[in-house]
């Protein structure tokens, strides 16, 4: 087994101290079937990155990831003029292939990590590792590290900051990838290629825009920066992202009772609120350890994760019981195997949040509930 580094190492320990349910709790069981029925199903499909699309509305290249902004239509009084936005209604004739293809990544390469975590395996490392090259490495089918292009905007944008919530997805990747036992070279360009893009995320206009944005967005890049940094190493901007956490997300997008009022102010008030919790929760299990537990940290008023949890279950748990207007679009695809349910679960030793998470649909199939269920491996987390 490779060696990893000490601050991957100091990532891991924390969680199997603070899962104190683990031993009755045994996410390794509950999930091999699963995992291996799913892994199985991955053996034999072929890399498909960027490169194996494009888009004319793209102001990119072979290589630049090119998707275009969710909610903006055509405008009828102007047809050929400049989109108008329909808060929470998804545009079909979006270009939405390198996003599907980003996705289908985040399925494979975690879902065989998980096999091979599960059984060492050499096989399914090593099918990750293809697609890992491919993606990453690749001078024919790599991305460029970089997302100028994301959520376009016709007439408007030829990228957004608000696309950098597309990479959500590659922060299971990236924790899937020093778990896999990697060959030297093919470890050194996955990390290369994600110091890289943590670099443009935190210096380029559009990083800083996203990353100072009020709602789930700051929260998504606070997220995938702790998980690159967990990868690349980059303790510096971990403990950045650890703060952050404790100084801006929290105070700004916390309630006194533990709701997110920017998420319940959309037309999808459950759905964003699940995602937002979800984002917290994977930052959180991402960025504990032993000296600052961010589980059980609060601020001085008691917002904090348990609160945020707390607030929510009875909502997982009967979603009847939700205060909210129904969501405009998906209302009733969720809830599903929220992570953050299993990650407070152990983490607080609630039990009932754990009977739940078991009772929920851990394979949603309908693409927009992919698209916003970034972790779907537990036993990469815990």
């Amino acid at each position: 087994m490779l060696r990893r580094s000490l601050l991957q190492t100091l990532a891991i320990l924390p969680v199997a101290r603070l899962a104190r349910g683990a031993a009755a709790f045994d996410v390794a069981a509950i999930e091999r079937a699963r995992v291996l029925r799913n892994a199985a199903k991955y053996l034999n499909q072929q890399p498909v990155t960027v490169t194996a699309s494009s888009s004319p509305r793209s102001a990119g290249g072979k290589h630049d990831y090119f998707s275009e902004g969710d909610y903006w239509w055509p405008d009828p009084k102007n047809p050929d003029g400049p989109y108008i936005q329909r808060d929470g209604m998804s545009n079909p004739g979006n270009f939405n292939a390198h996003r599907e293809a980003m996705i289908r990544l985040s399925l494979i390469v975690p879902g065989l990590a998980a096999a091979y975590k599960l059984t060492h395996d050499r096989k399914y490392a090593d099918q990750a590792a293809r697609h890992l090259r491919a993606w990453f490495i690749g001078e024919d089918t790599r991305m460029s590290p970089n997302l100028q292009y994301a959520q376009a905007i016709h007439g408007r944008f030829t990228g957004r900051g608000t696309g950098i919530i597309d990479t959500l997805h590659l922060v299971e990747v990236a924790r899937a990838s020093w778990q896999l036992d990697l060959a030297p070279r093919d470890l050194d360009g996955v990390k290369q290629w994600f110091a890289e893009y943590l670099e443009w995320m935190t210096t380029h206009p559009y990083g800083i825009a996203e990353r100072d944005t009020k709602n789930n967005h700051a929260t998504c890049w606070v997220t995938q920066v702790a998980a690159f940094a967990q990868l690349t190493g980059n303790a510096t901007l971990t403990e950045y992202c650890r703060d952050r956490f404790k100084t801006v997300l929290i105070p700004n997008q916390e309630a006194a009772d533990g709701s997110f009022p920017q998420e319940q102010a959309r037309t999808k008030p459950y759905g964003y609120s699940l995602f937002n919790l979800d984002a917290l929760a994977i930052a959180a299990q991402t960025m504990t350890t032993r000296a600052d537990n961010l589980w059980t940290w609060q601020l001085p008023d008691g917002r904090g994760m348990a609160r945020a949890m707390a607030y929510m279950f009875p909502f997982i748990a009967d979603k009847k019981k939700w205060p909210k207007p129904p969501d405009v679009m998906y209302d009733q695809e969720w809830p599903v195997r929220q992570p953050s349910l299993l990650f407070a679960g152990l983490a607080l030793d609630k039990k009932e949040y754990l009977d739940l998470w078991k009772t929920l649909d851990a394979d949603p199939t309908v693409e927009e509930v992919l698209r916003n269920l970034p972790v779907r491996q537990p036993v990469l987390w815990v």
